[in-house]
């Protein structure tokens, strides 16, 4: 079954760095390495998307400056149907900091992504409504991902929010989303608890249910995914592999994700295949070498068996 996947999100470029640890205030301290490029949330995803064999379309906003131009190229490459606006501020920017055990720290300035509209979203309406799954993040504007739910839910798509970075949404924005795709510290941000809560994640994705979304996908690194709908609970576990940078793991997830419930695959198996493309990332360093291609990920489930 082909897979037509829509994403309405972010682009960034991604200037990261090697160190130790971060400074403190007033403290200047020696990075190990500097790696610059292409990333956010939303161009990942449709990227990850993209390479499983999605028909992907993206819309998003970029600046006018030479990372759009990359940008524009990158989706090209990728044979990504790149649904774009150029708007004068800056091309948004991601900084990383990549600590020695491979967990990392993000600085997201948005640029151009805070320009994305409503109305943006109404001028692609054709081709969302082509696809049979949006995919969104929260890297832009609230209000415009969640116009882009509310569009897709008119047209019959499964929409799924990777609520990242979290914010705090409207007890409406949940009845048009169909899939929650939140981690440990955003699940409990969403329901209004302290990010290092410590309540039984089970008793946080029924709460998350209780808003109205269909299911929960609570994603809890390499111990796998709970999964929660109103038949029950049920946890997809993830291969054990050594993690060299864990960038980006969360997009390989929700893009292949996306690809699985396109294809028709029931949750837990698209959320399995997804748990394979989250490790396969966290073994590669830098983003887009993490975003495995069909074979890539065929043979790391392989070579990797539960």
């Amino acid at each position: 079954m082909s897979a037509e996947v829509a994403v309405v999100g972010s682009y960034n470029v991604g200037l990261t760095v090697q160190t130790p640890r971060l400074p403190v205030i007033g403290e200047t301290i020696l990075g190990e390495r500097f790696l610059e490029g292409p990333g956010g949330k939303g161009s990942n995803q449709a990227i990850a998307a993209a390479r499983l064999g999605g028909e992907v379309h993206f819309v998003a906003c970029i600046g006018p400056d030479r990372y759009g131009d990359d940008a524009l190229a990158l989706w090209e490459r990728e044979g990504i149907h790149a649904h774009v606006r150029r708007d004068t501020t800056h091309t948004g920017i991601g900084l990383i900091f990549l600590y020695p055990d491979g967990d990392n720290a993000i600085i997201v300035t948005p640029g151009a992504n805070s320009l994305l509209s409503p109305e943006d979203v109404d001028l692609k309406e054709e081709a969302i409504a082509s696809c049979q799954v949006l995919l969104l993040q929260l890297e832009i504007r609230v209000e415009t991902a969640i116009h882009a739910a509310k569009l897709a839910k008119r047209h019959g798509l499964t929409v799924i929010l990777n609520p990242a970075p979290v914010q705090p949404l409207s007890p409406e924005a949940f009845q048009f989303v169909d899939v929650l795709t939140p981690n440990e510290t955003e699940a409990h941000v969403l329901i209004g608890e302290a990010p290092d809560s410590k309540l039984p994640l089970e008793g946080v994705a029924k709460r998350l249910l209780s808003l109205g979304v269909q299911a929960v996908v609570l994603t809890e690194g390499q111990a796998g995914v709970l999964i929660a709908t109103a038949e029950g609970v049920e946890t997809v576990r993830s291969p054990r592999v050594k993690t060299v940078d864990a960038t980006g793991a969360g997009d390989a997830f929700n893009g292949v994700l996306a690809v699985g419930l396109a294809e028709g695959k029931s949750l837990v198996e698209a959320a399995r295949r997804a748990c394979y493309a989250g490790a396969y990332c966290a073994t590669r360093m830098e983003v887009m070498p993490g975003l495995a291609r069909r074979a890539q990920l065929s043979r790391f489930i392989q070579q990797h068996p539960l």
